[in-house]
């Protein structure tokens, strides 16, 4: 299924960068077409200094040859040689209190055979919106109960459990979902796998897209500008320290411009910083936790 597959993932990149663009208004997307000297290759686009979006990454890739022993074993394949192809996606917003956004899909298939997906959605406000958290993880929901109603619990709490901040004590954000590794079974075929992945990447734009124009025209202070830099840098840590893909990218001769893609253009680290109680910023730190029911949030906390 792989040329089928990475045909469908090119198709979707360009058609989430036209979303995208359109909905910036003003900032397009540049390519940047790349070959890897092991095999593949890919295409990084990059949108920067837009209406909304101060810089953001829509990269597609497809690529194959030998893993490393080390990666192939992290990987749990007993045979290096593997294909890879996806689309993997990281916003970052001009306005502090429109929140940054990360998706990806993909797909891999090792040198025996085995085949699998993994992918996902997260969200990482600044400022927490309740309203907007529960309709973010309402889409999600939808989605995924069109296909299996474990879904979603399932790969809510691996988001929760995944985009954690173990030195920090708190999650990225306020996730969303998480899956990897979804092979064939039982029931449920690869082509069935498939037809989740490409569900869960079409919920990403409408969803996303929707809360941007929520909050795209907001005010805001150099005080709630400094609170971005200080939770962007948050995100950097993340990708940097915890973030299995960048490391997964990086020991396999990725592009590192591509891989990095992911960083803030700009972010902030004070020593020791916490926000004083009570505080917006306070509120929305307190919202950085695992284990929140954001589905049924108004119910389940009031």
């Amino acid at each position: 299924m792989k040329e089928e597959i990475q045909k469908w993932f090119k198709n979707f990149q360009e058609r989430l960068c036209q979303s995208l663009e359109e909905c910036d208004g003003i900032a397009k997307f540049q390519e940047d077409v790349w070959d890897r000297p092991g095999g593949g290759g890919g295409a990084a686009r990059v949108i920067q200094n837009g209406a909304v979006f101060e810089k953001g990454g829509v990269n597609f890739s497809a690529v194959e040859g030998v893993l490393h022993e080390r990666a192939a074993k992290a990987l749990l394949m007993p045979d290096p040689h593997f294909f890879a192809t996806g689309v993997s996606v990281v916003i970052h917003p001009e306005n502090p209190h429109v929140p940054i956004t990360h998706m990806n899909v993909r797909y891999f298939e090792a040198g025996n055979g085995e085949a699998w997906f993994g992918g996902g959605i997260d969200l990482t406000p600044i400022y927490v919106y309740e309203d907007q958290g529960k309709f973010f993880h309402q889409q999600l929901k939808d989605t995924c109960d069109r296909f299996q109603a474990s879904y979603y619990p399932e790969f809510k709490q691996w988001a929760d459990d995944y985009f954690y901040i173990p030195h920090r004590e708190e999650t990225r954000g306020i996730g969303g979902i998480f899956f990897d590794r979804l092979t064939p079974k039982e029931n449920i075929s690869l082509e069935d796998r498939f037809a989740f992945v490409q569900a869960v990447a079409d919920t990403f734009a409408p969803t996303y897209t929707q809360i941007v124009n929520f909050n795209r025209d907001k005010p805001y202070s150099p005080q709630e500008k400094e609170w971005q830099l200080i939770r962007r840098g948050r995100y950097a840590e993340f990708n940097l320290v915890n973030d299995r893909g960048t490391k997964f990218g990086l020991e396999t001769n990725g592009r590192t411009e591509s891989i990095l893609m992911s960083l803030p253009p700009l972010a902030s680290w004070h020593y020791s910083h916490a926000p004083a109680v009570g505080t917006p910023e306070a509120k929305s730190l307190a919202c950085f936790t695992k284990g929140i029911d954001w589905v049924n949030l108004h119910t389940a906390h009031g």
